[in-house]
């Protein structure tokens, strides 16, 4: 009977042994699962070096299947420094323009000629030259709202829409425009004249915030897609303009200018 006992309880010590293994089987798949999940849904996106643009950017070089339909974000005009000298700088969200030449755009200039600060509203679709609003007046500080959202995927008609919060100004229209829609992009630029890209002004640092977008019918914050961080470099690799990492909830980031370049 002694021996049926240790035997009962053997096999007992060994069901609870198997239940256990099996348990921590499933939960390290649970957790390699969410891990998986997280690196394929919200990376930690690589760092890429550009002459002319920081800030962040959605692709289809990441993702094959990406097709961007809507974009948008709110950011502070930034006080441009007249006194560092010439320079410009655009500040925009846009769809397109980083796989090919197709780019449908909406954002503020912020630049310093013979010592005036200059700042103005504008949208462009490349080819063509950008379109200054002259309704609108824009001032440094001033918190502007922009986006650009797909109406109709036949007809290639797109809303763009950007206001001036603090004044109460708004400015909207639609376009045909016929875009890849291979990209998203929340961008600080120093744009390129006569073939030249121009100096850098002086902005200080900007925050793009309430950035969203919408990918294959799915929206949500730049840090629900698989990303890119774009960081502006000279020729000789030196850094113009620092990106920094995103809000937790990944809706928001800012960029610095970085003096004695």
């Amino acid at each position: 009977m002694k021996f049926l006992a240790e035997k009962r309880r053997f096999r007992t010590r060994a069901v609870i042994l198997a239940l256990v293994w099996i348990l921590l089987l499933v939960l390290s798949l649970f957790l390699l699962s969410a891990l998986l999940s997280v690196f394929l849904h919200n990376p930690q996106g690589e760092s890429i070096s550009s002459l002319s643009w920081a800030g962040y950017i959605i692709s289809k070089a990441a993702n094959d299947k990406a097709e961007v339909t809507a974009i948008g974000a709110s950011w502070a005009v930034p006080a441009i420094n007249a006194s560092a000298g010439d320079g410009y700088s655009s500040v925009w969200v846009g769809i397109g323009g980083s796989l090919d030449s197709t780019l449908i755009q909406a954002g503020t200039e912020n630049s310093a000629t013979n010592g005036q600060d200059t700042y103005y509203a504008w949208y462009e679709l490349l080819p063509n030259f950008a379109v200054i609003l002259n309704t609108m007046t824009i001032s440094p500080g001033d918190v502007m709202v922009a986006s650009i959202r797909l109406l109709d995927s036949t007809t290639n008609q797109w809303s763009i829409q950007i206001s001036d919060t603090t004044t109460g100004q708004d400015f909207s229209k639609t376009v045909v425009y016929n875009s890849t829609r291979s990209s998203g992009e929340w961008i600080l630029e120093r744009p390129t004249t006569n073939n030249q890209i121009t100096p850098l002004a002086d902005f200080g640092n900007v925050k793009f915030t309430n950035c969203y977008l919408t990918e294959n019918n799915i929206s949500g914050s730049i840090g629900k897609f698989y990303y890119s961080r774009l960081e502006m470099v000279k020729n000789n690799n030196v850094q113009l303009a620092a990106v920094s990492n995103l809000t937790d909830n990944g809706t928001s980031f800012a960029i610095s200018y970085v003096p004695k370049h």
